[in-house]
């Protein structure tokens, strides 16, 4: 028997509900890496891509599933490498998390996911039942340590696979991109290892899947946590690892990769779930509407950057009210990125109404007059969408979603929106940064793609004559550290004042976060980038009285 026991891993990008296609990137790695490898270890259910939600409801869903992992089986010959693969599994009438061991033309293990997250964007207790605590997995003189996800950020299973005699730790994930989170497993993976001395492989999918983000970001670490390699982020990746038995020390493995940080990282990760969410649903493209405002233009420029040039269209609509400054910059905006470019007026539309609600006698006045701006724009390009098959994107940054800062049918028109989890001065930095940086596996052009001006005007929706955002809302710097204390982290009056906020400032802000959750929750979805996104992260009630901060 070989001293050695290699173990390959495999960071990849399936689709969920694509069983025969991530199946058969299984199988493109199995054929690539078998002869050199005694286990290639995948991603959290990795047969269907995750999360998988209520598709694991659907009994005949479960039957496609096993039936494919079973003839899969038959396909793994006992002469080569061993597979430990996630997937949903039915046993004995319930619904597991599974990983599970394919070798010699069978299923030789089946490991349960015991600890279910249920917390944020995850529901798995609603879908999945818990397995008991795993014993380890026996494999060409190893003995394996498999742990699902969650499963390591708890003690009890590698405490209980350490007391049955596990010596490396395999862990299949499904973790999703937020700020900060990397170095937060990196953590709680070194504890468990210094819990039980045990070295660990840690598995992470990649790619965008409706809001949620993974990026990949596997790493490495030897029986006393130190990191062996480390596994680029936000791409598919496959690596080898070569261990000495008994010593379980590592003989051979890669060097690091370097991580994405900062402004770098939010915005491979805002490409990353636009390409894919375009992409994996089919769509020729993407188009919007530029404004010659700073949303529209970073918006465009990781569209261009996600998709190509080619696949991105804009349409400036510009009403009485938009400034020339507006129409150039966005004219210029479009040229640096090399999109097509077309300019539609609302103007007729806006006389159409006007016309139509004196018929209804009703006033076209005030806020009634800016909605109707917004919504003849968002009529427009559904419009155009409906006859090129490209799908609106919309283009509001996360500050106004929170307060209610956007029109229903209008600006919030879209099938997806990529600024919908980062606050506005996020976007002013994001914008900087991408016109000193070319982002690594960027599609669009180097250099400066947003024009200076779009960066530092005031920010204004151009819905009436010298209209500014700072008019009805707080200056944005401080806007977006009050939404922050109150969304993120759940911070009360007296603390967010400590800050240097007013009370006045803190309870208004709270007033208009609470009156805009029915909007949010007929937005489009969007890229989730921080702890605490809107939808499935923060569900709050519309009807609520709660609504004053300031005890009265």
């Amino acid at each position: 028997m070989s001293k050695h026991f290699t173990i390959t891993l495999a960071q990849l990008n399936p689709t969920v509900g694509d069983i025969s296609g991530n199946i058969q990137k299984i199988k493109d790695i199995y054929a690539k890496h078998k002869t050199q490898a005694d286990l290639i270890a995948y991603t959290e259910m990795v047969v269907t891509g995750y999360p998988t939600e209520d598709l694991v409801l659907k009994p005949f869903f479960i039957d496609r599933v096993m039936a494919g992992v079973e003839q899969l089986a038959k396909e793994i010959d006992g002469s080569g490498a061993g597979l430990l693969i996630s997937t949903p599994w039915r046993d004995n009438g319930k619904i597991y998390n599974a990983a599970l061991l394919l070798h010699d033309g069978k299923i030789v293990a089946k490991r349960f996911k015991h600890n279910l997250p249920n917390y944020g964007v995850f529901d798995e207790v609603r879908i999945f039942t818990a397995g008991d605590l795993p014993l380890p997995v026996e494999f060409k003189g190893a003995r394996l340590g498999v742990m699902t996800c969650e499963d390591m950020w708890y003690p009890d299973v590698a405490a209980h696979l350490k007391k049955n005699g596990a010596e490396i730790l395999v862990v299949p994930n499904g973790s999703p991109f937020e700020v900060e989170k990397t170095h937060v497993r990196l953590q709680i993976a070194q504890k468990r290892v210094s819990e039980n001395g045990l070295p660990l492989l840690y598995i992470n999918q990649v790619g965008g899947q409706d809001e949620l983000v993974f990026d990949g970001a596997s790493f490495v670490l030897d029986h006393k946590g130190k990191v062996l390699t480390q596994l680029p982020g936000h791409q598919e990746y496959v690596t080898t690892t070569i261990w000495e038995k008994g010593t379980w020390v590592c003989k051979s493995c890669e060097a690091s990769h370097a991580l994405y940080t900062g402004s770098e990282a939010i915005y491979q990760t805002l490409v990353l779930g636009l390409r894919d969410y375009v992409n994996k649903n089919g769509f020729p493209g993407v188009l919007f509407g530029m404004s010659g405002g700073i949303d529209s233009a970073l918006s465009a420029a990781i569209a261009v950057d996600a998709l190509g040039a080619d696949r991105v269209r804009c349409f400036m609509m510009p009403s009485p009210y938009t400034s020339k400054e507006s129409v150039d910059d966005a004219k210029e905006c479009s040229g640096l990125l090399g999109i097509k470019h077309g300019s539609v007026s609302i103007r007729p539309a806006m006389e159409a109404f006007d016309s139509m609600l004196k018929e209804a006698a009703n006033q076209n006045i005030g806020i009634t007059a800016e909605n109707i701006q917004a919504r003849s724009r968002g009529m427009l390009l559904m419009a155009l969408s409906n006859s090129t098959g490209y799908m609106v994107l919309s283009t509001g940054n996360k500050s106004e979603m929170s307060v209610g800062y956007a029109t229903l049918y209008g600006d919030m028109c879209g099938g997806y929106n990529v600024l919908k989890d980062v606050y506005k001065m996020t976007v002013f930095e994001l914008c900087k940064w991408r016109n000193q940086c070319h982002p690594q596996g960027a599609l669009g052009p180097a250099g400066r793609v947003i024009p200076e001006r779009i960066i530092t005007k005031p920010p204004s929706a151009e819905l009436k004559p010298g209209q500014k955002d700072e008019d009805s809302l707080p200056p944005y710097h401080i806007l977006d550290d009050v939404l922050y204390c109150l969304i993120e982290k759940e911070m009360g009056l007296e603390e967010i004042v400590a800050r240097g906020h007013t009370p006045d400032t803190v309870n208004r802000v709270w007033k208009m976060l609470d009156r805009a959750e029915y909007k949010r929750r007929q937005a489009c979805p969007g890229v989730k980038i921080s702890h605490k996104a809107f939808g499935r992260d923060r569900r709050y009630p519309i009807v609520n009285k709660f609504t004053d901060l300031v005890t009265k």
